[in-house]
């Protein structure tokens, strides 16, 4: 048995070259909504990071340590109602709805190109899948061709043989008959 051959089969009108490094190729649908600048992808990474542990424990110690000095007395930037640092809960977010609206905007637009990427090559896949199902086909409908043609080709060589072996007969009967040795 000759070994496997590693290159692929040569392109034809029937089977187009696969291009297998077409996984790991950038894919130009899958760019950002919003483009890759600078504003956008640092949007996006400071949305990304609200939802963080590290800023919830940031934000939670820094208002423990706000309120902690003010109610102590230690320093008086923002009494009581602590009205500076409500001031300062709006304006986060003022700035964080925005920033997580676009943060969301983006990831579902990757999301929608990924889904498309992903029936574009199901697609390629059932039309892939329907190609070798009629390869199939052809090979079982010649193989089954072929089998026909053996059992006449084994039945033709066995009236032969059974014809053969009668004519031998027959002349073994008539050398005998006249004397003849064989």
């Amino acid at each position: 048995m000759p070994p496997a051959s590693t290159t692929p089969p040569p392109a034809t009108a029937d089977h187009p070259p696969v291009d297998h490094l077409r996984f790991h190729r950038p894919h130009a649908h899958l760019a950002p909504t919003f483009g890759n600048d600078r504003f956008a992808l640092r949007a996006e990474a400071f949305a990304r990071f609200f939802g963080t542990p590290v800023f919830l424990f940031g934000q939670t110690l820094v208002v423990a340590i706000w309120i902690g000095i003010n109610a102590a007395g230690l320093t008086r930037f923002d009494a009581y109602p602590f009205i500076l640092l409500n001031l300062a809960f709006s304006l986060q977010a003022a700035y964080a709805a925005p920033l997580i609206l676009l943060a969301q905007t983006r990831q579902a637009a990757r999301d929608k190109a990924h889904a498309e990427a992903d029936a574009q090559h199901r697609e390629a896949l059932a039309v892939a899948n329907e190609q070798r199902l009629a390869i199939a086909a052809q090979n079982a409908a010649q193989l089954m061709a072929l089998l026909e043609q053996n059992t006449r080709l084994t039945t033709l060589t066995k009236q032969l043989t059974e014809r053969i072996e009668t004519l031998t007969v027959e002349m073994h009967a008539e050398f005998m008959r006249k004397g003849d040795k064989p």
